[in-house]
């Protein structure tokens, strides 16, 4: 498994550099997102370790067949703060059989311009392996995260009510760029 990082050359976003997520890299993450905002959009609870565990490993079988997946974002010190990337799409809702790129910070990183960088260098890496179109599934009442996807060129599409019960039954908005 080869480190891979990238630079974005635009001098009004920050450094940031992906690289493929380390088995100590879900105890980052586990930290990272430790925090009912972080995951207000994503079923508002913290989630336990071995879920963390899980993705991690995840997503090095992705990175190893597909050629990239949701990395490991470090800031200009090199420190994780979240993870960017993209992925086939893993629900039985929603766009099935697309590749959903997406990003998760921490809270202490929001409103720096670290999703839109991560995202872009998401953009090019994946333009190399040469994915031809890639969706953003943003909860309706995500707006910071529908403007990184509005930032990145990608358009609305179509909008899908998330399976569940009561609050948990949510609009989710789909956006599409094609690469």
């Amino acid at each position: 498994m080869t480190e891979q990082t990238e630079t974005l050359p635009a001098p009004h976003l920050p450094v940031v550099r992906l690289r493929v997520p380390t088995h100590e890299d879900a105890f980052a993450w586990h930290r990272l997102f430790h925090d009912r905002e972080v995951m207000e959009f994503l079923g508002g609870k913290p989630a336990e370790l071995s879920k963390y565990e899980e993705l991690t490993a995840r997503q090095r079988r992705h990175d190893a067949e597909l050629g990239f997946c949701l990395w490991t974002l470090l800031d200009e010190a090199g420190e994780p703060i979240g993870f960017a990337g993209a992925q086939p799409w893993p629900r039985d809702w929603g766009p099935a059989g697309e590749i959903e790129i997406g990003w998760r910070l921490a809270r202490a990183a929001w409103g720096k311009g670290y999703a839109t960088a991560a995202a872009h260098a998401t953009l090019e890496r994946l333009r190399a392996a040469r994915v031809p179109a890639v969706t953003a599934v943003v909860d309706a009442g995500n707006e910071r995260s529908a403007a990184v996807a509005r930032r990145l060129g990608m358009v609305l599409s179509e909008t899908y009510t998330r399976p569940g019960t009561g609050a948990e039954r949510r609009l989710a908005h789909c956006f599409r760029l094609t690469l």
